[in-house]
């Protein structure tokens, strides 16, 4: 095949991607203990590589794998999750189909390639099947119910009680018993309800999840001396804790980051400003100093 320079480099960078994403599958599949997850990443795998080698028959020259780029998301995978990884890669190699589309009159697989790239992996990526994304409602309840209720406990105690080892504390009680008592009503919950998933372990993701954003929003009154500073730092923090979750739900669920965020973001800040308040009339209204 007859191409220009120009369409042959174009080339040559879609052959190394292909050849990169046949090897994070194969990868991925080694280390998946889920049959039916191992089946759907060969599968990929081999889509891959069967494109990586229709594009070599253009160039006619092999290309090397790109290796970093391996090493970088069968971690993210490891860490963070199979889903999240892969459709993290997906989201990344989007301009894939696009590229592929444009050459479609010169080169005849490239429009099974693109419908591929566009609709068949995203099916079989469809199909994966993860325990933490099943346990995503239990965890979601965790975050939201501990920044919600937190950050505003933290804004009133932060003016009522003015110290900040006491805040961290009083926060600190509050807190734990918050995440005891919202896991056993998970627990009773999702037992409650016809679902697949184990009362047992909905209750552990709740507490887990309330328990880390406790310990997260109270650091800071463990570390410095000037409680406005603390409460600031926790704000921030909460904020951070949001978009940080949100953008991982957003990525394996597919669904909208931006009013995920800003919705979770605005109850807690909003119940945190109330709360700020209601600490700073106590105080006054009562005449209690600590």
């Amino acid at each position: 095949m007859n191409i220009d320079p120009s369409t042959r480099q174009k080339f040559l960078t879609f052959q190394r991607n292909e050849l990169t994403e046949y090897h994070i599958y194969r990868e991925l599949a080694k280390v998946t203990k889920n049959s039916a997850n191992r089946d759907v990443l060969n599968r990929i795998a081999n889509d891959e590589l069967r494109h990586y080698e229709q594009l070599k028959k253009a160039t006619g020259q092999e290309v090397s794998r790109d290796r970093f780029k391996i090493w970088k998301y069968v971690l993210i995978a490891r860490l963070l999750g199979l889903t999240f990884g892969i459709k993290l890669m997906e989201a990344g190699e989007a301009n894939a189909q696009t590229g592929y589309d444009d050459f479609e009159d010169e080169f005849e697989p490239a429009g099974l390639m693109s419908a591929d790239e566009n609709e068949h992996e995203q099916e079989l990526i469809g199909l994966l099947d993860e325990e933490r994304l099943q346990y995503t409602g239990s965890v979601v309840l965790g975050l939201n119910d501990a920044l919600v209720e937190l950050t505003g406990a933290l804004a009133g105690f932060t003016l009522a009680l003015q110290n900040t080892k006491l805040i961290a504390m009083t926060g600190a009680i509050t807190g734990i018993a918050a995440a005891l008592s919202m896991a056993t009503s998970e627990y009773l919950s999702t037992k409650a309800e016809e679902t697949e998933k184990h009362p047992l372990k909905a209750s552990v993701y709740t507490g887990i999840a309330y328990i880390f954003t406790v310990l997260v929003l109270i650091a800071p009154y463990l570390i410095f001396q000037n409680y406005y500073v603390c409460l600031g730092i926790t704000l921030i923090l909460g904020i951070g804790i949001i978009a940080s979750f949100n953008y991982y739900i957003a990525v394996a669920k597919d669904l909208n980051f931006r009013k995920r965020f800003l919705e979770m973001s605005c109850l807690s800040l909003g119940v945190a400003a109330i709360s700020f308040l209601v600490g700073f009339l106590l105080r006054k209204f009562t005449g209690i100093e600590i």
